[in-house]
């Protein structure tokens, strides 16, 4: 039977307990005792702006104070056992508090409600999850960066369509996901920005009559200020879709990444060596050696995604102000900013841990006729021909050297003039891998000299931290 005392935190309403039924689906403190820290911290801060504010006695303040550090400490050793029956975190902190201090604690819901509550501290544990993805994404840039260092002239083949273009160095291709780390940083910087409003003192939904101080809850606890508009204030979870959209997006480029090292790590490219500690084995084949990280970091964007779109959809319908539904808000990003966590911390594990094999690379390079467009570019340089034109007469040279099965490289002087009789044998000077990234010197192109020195850029500016993107 459900313990009835359940109800003495909703008042004298109700006279009979919940269905078992009902407990079970009204119930979340599986999942919300996540919030307690973060609900400790907003209860002091509300019970100091109560005491300044003269609506409750500075001693009550003081034991509530008190008494919620001594319940964090029994919360954060593991002593302190949270009852499904109490429902949340918040009523199990409150009746808590009410066994370790007696009557002040019952001061301390004063001018708020569950609505501000949660809100309120669902803003303080978002904001930490940010501000923690932020510093370990710097941290996966800066390992992009110095291995982009290390291989600024290491020349491998560059793709569209997952068919060799034109030849690139592994550095430049690194730096690439440094630039998309970026922009996820910058868009967690602004979901970051948008949150930092205080809806705590909105009570149930239309605000308090007592004369409470929102400015100083709001400065105490670390907002820019406190929320404008009491409806907004409790039902709003814009932070949480935002906070989790700028998880799918930076999912996805780690996943893009993620089936790189997969591809890389093949015999048949053969680009990079994983050691042991992100690799495993197979129980039936003692040959394999499975990028096992990269393919669950490849995987987590489904569960990331999934929690922006489910949180999506919950919040599609509901009217203002606060509803159950809003409930289901939690448990998805928790999900969902732990394994975004937990992929960047193997990404950058991954990265530090890659061997390239410069060789491999170099050989992939050369084949698939990658330099055609340096010798187009050539024609149009040194003989002045018009692009589409050189186009033409550079896939008749490419068809003469497949026709030889030869690198383009290695196609005689003769065999090309015999497409086109202008051509010298200062072509051949452009036509290996090496040579094509080297012309590449426009802003952004992969020339080695350009890629060393953006890589450098990025190095001094992540060192320095914490700023972001």
């Amino acid at each position: 039977m459900t313990d009835k005392s359940a109800n003495r935190m909703w008042g004298g309403r109700f006279t009979a307990s919940p269905a078992e039924i009902m407990e079970e689906i009204n119930t979340s403190i599986g999942f919300d005792k996540r919030l307690a820290p973060q609900d400790i911290r907003a209860s002091k801060a509300h019970a100091a702006m109560l005491a300044e504010a003269g609506i409750i006695d500075k001693e009550d303040a003081a034991a509530i104070i008190k008494g919620l550090d001594a319940v964090a400490a029994e919360i954060d050793s593991g002593k302190l056992v949270f009852s499904r029956a109490l429902e949340d975190v918040h009523m199990n902190v409150e009746s808590r508090l009410k066994e370790v201090i007696g009557t002040p604690a019952g001061r301390l819901h004063t001018a708020r409600s569950r609505n501000d509550q949660v809100a309120t501290d669902f803003r303080l544990y978002v904001r930490e999850r940010i501000d923690a993805l932020d510093e370990a994404l710097a941290g996966l840039q800066l390992a992009l960066v110095r291995k982009a260092e290390a291989h600024a002239a290491t020349v491998m083949p560059g793709f569209t369509h997952l068919q060799p273009a034109q030849p690139v160095t592994f550095g430049h291709h690194l730096l690439a996901y440094v630039e998309m780390l970026s922009r996820d940083r910058g868009r967690l910087a602004d979901a970051r920005a948008r949150l930092n409003e205080c809806p705590l003192g909105s009570a149930a939904l239309a605000g308090t009559s007592f004369p409470i101080d929102r400015q100083a809850t709001a400065k105490a606890l670390g907002f820019d200020k406190p929320t404008d508009n009491s409806l907004d204030a409790v039902s709003d979870r814009d932070f949480v879709l935002e906070t989790l959209a700028a998880a799918a997006i930076c999912a996805v480029h780690l996943s893009r990444f993620a089936e790189e090292v997969v591809l890389w790590t093949t015999p048949q490219f053969g680009f990079i060596k994983l050691s042991d500690k992100f690799t495993t084995g197979s129980s039936i084949m003692p040959q394999k050696r499975n990028p096992d990280a990269a393919e669950l970091t490849r995987a987590k964007v489904g569960r990331i995604a999934g929690a922006f779109q489910s949180l999506l959809i919950v919040m599609k319908g509901l009217p203002l102000a606060y509803s159950k539904d809003m409930q289901e808000d939690k448990e998805v990003a928790f999900d969902a900013l732990d394994s975004l966590g937990l992929a960047v911390a193997a990404t950058t594990g991954m990265v530090e841990d890659m061997q390239p094999q410069a060789a491999a690379m170099l050989a992939a390079a050369a084949g698939g006729y990658s330099t055609a467009t340096d010798l187009a570019d050539w024609l149009v340089r040194v003989l002045e021909m018009p692009f589409r034109d050189a186009h033409h007469v550079t896939g008749r040279i490419v068809a003469a050297a497949e026709a030889q099965n030869l690198a383009l490289d290695k196609l005689s002087l003769a065999a090309m003039q015999a497409v086109e009789p202008r051509i010298t044998a200062d072509v051949f000077s452009i036509l290996s891998p090496q040579n094509s990234v080297k012309s590449r010197v426009s802003h952004g192109g992969t020339a080695p000299q350009n890629v060393a020195k953006m890589a450098s850029a990025w190095r001094k500016r992540l060192e320095k931290g914490p700023a972001r993107g």
